[in-house]
């Protein structure tokens, strides 16, 4: 199958990598337009799942290697899909809120990240990284066929959509602490930039809220201060000791 290298303005993106792919498959077979397999690929299982899947839903499957000489250059990379760009639509509910994100591996670790915690609806400030770069898609382990993506050209914009949303912007001097706030559902949790944080006019939206840590370093990164704030957003709803 003929194959380019990935450009922002291209109908598709790739999935790269066998557990990648396999994710598209069993959770969105419909977007996924081919598969490759390289001739190298020796996974017995994960072959037979491959050709199971492409035959019952009609998607095209080669073996070849020119392709991951164009796409990958990662030695343990032995499967591509080819995958269908669809724009998202955010669903009423929880959602976690990303303004201006700049890092396409901080961007696929976090959409894992709201997969793992059951906030499927991720909405996103532009301007921003390409969420349907393959370097997002490999980051994320495939969590990105799970997760339902809508850009906005303003905060405003997306605001105003979901005016029954309980806001909690993510800043280093919120006034209050995020052990000690209650998150309302549905909520969205805002983020900001990894460089430089939300800007100052949002300690003027909701209820802003700092994750306290030691002197040891100046601040967490986003994925982990993003993954700290879905758990403790989430953890009533998974029972057991989680409960509160």
């Amino acid at each position: 199958m003929k194959v380019s290298r990935y450009k922002k303005e291209d109908a598709v993106t790739y999935a790269l990598g066998a557990t990648v792919v396999m994710e598209y498959l069993n959770c969105a077979p419909d977007l996924v337009e081919a598969v490759i397999m390289h001739p190298g690929f020796r996974s017995e299982d994960t072959i037979a799942k491959i050709k199971e899947i492409t035959s019952s839903k009609k998607i095209s499957l080669s073996v070849e290697e020119k392709p991951f000489n164009i796409l990958s250059q990662k030695e343990n990379c032995f499967v591509i899909g080819v995958i269908k760009k669809v724009k998202g639509h955010l669903l009423d509910g929880s959602h976690v809120v990303l303004v201006n994100p700049s890092n396409a591996g901080n961007m696929g670790t976090i959409i894992r990240s709201c997969a793992g915690f059951g906030v499927m609806d991720i909405a996103i400030i532009t301007p921003a990284v390409d969420h349907f770069d393959p370097k997002t898609i490999r980051a994320s382990m495939g969590a990105a066929a799970r997760v339902n993506i809508e850009t906005f050209e303003t905060f405003e914009e997306y605001a105003s959509r979901f005016p029954n949303n309980s806001m909690y912007p993510f800043m280093l001097d919120g006034s209050t602490l995020l052990q000690e706030t209650e998150i309302n559902e549905p909520f969205s949790l805002i983020f900001g930039n990894e460089a430089t944080g939300l800007p100052a006019t949002f300690s003027k939206v909701g209820q802003p809220i700092r994750i306290e840590h030691t002197n040891n370093i100046d601040s967490l990164n986003l994925p982990i201060a993003a993954s700290i704030a879905l758990y403790e957003s989430t953890k009533r709803r998974f029972g057991g000791h989680l409960s509160k």
